[in-house]
């Protein structure tokens, strides 16, 4: 099963920034278990919403030539959980594009006030090399995304 935690991309600046929305709902599975009477979204959750809006803002700035893998998140900061009925807002700006990999800031905002602050580093692997070592499926950035994103990214000069 692959789990997405983006509902959809509000903005997205071609290798500078993106901004993603995620609805809570109380439907989530996790928050049956996490807590009973208490719904909070688990910390990892929100981190790997975050992650995965900043790794389709780095696959994307390198036209998805290579894979992009988390590779670390050196620093993350919890102010507050997020519960069911919020809305999460993901901000990620792009820090660093080496052919090695990528870093992004990130934040994740409900109702304007900052919830969570991360760096986060992801590594670039070739598609042959990726291939052999965990085959085409294993990835967020199928054709499909590719797809969408074409829609939403403006190109240059283009008008709003």
């Amino acid at each position: 099963m692959r789990w997405i935690w983006i509902d959809r991309f509000l903005e997205f600046e071609s290798g500078k920034s993106a901004r993603a929305v995620k609805n809570l709902s109380h439907a989530e599975e996790y928050f049956a278990d996490h807590f009973p009477g208490w719904p909070v979204m688990p910390g990892t959750l929100i981190l790997e919403g975050l992650a995965q809006a900043g790794g389709i803002l780095v696959g994307e700035a390198n036209q998805f030539r290579e894979k992009v893998v988390l590779a670390k998140i050196p620093r993350a900061l919890f102010h507050r959980e997020a519960m069911a009925g919020d809305q999460l807002v993901y901000e990620v700006e792009l820090q660093h594009l080496r052919p090695e990999g990528a870093s992004v800031l990130g934040r994740v905002l409900v109702d304007g006030a900052v919830i969570v602050e991360a760096e986060i580093f992801f590594a670039h692997l070739d598609k042959s090399r990726s291939s052999q070592l965990f085959g085409d499926r294993n990835f967020v950035f199928t054709g499909e995304m590719k797809y969408l994103l074409d829609r939403l990214v403006k190109p240059a000069g283009a008008s709003a």
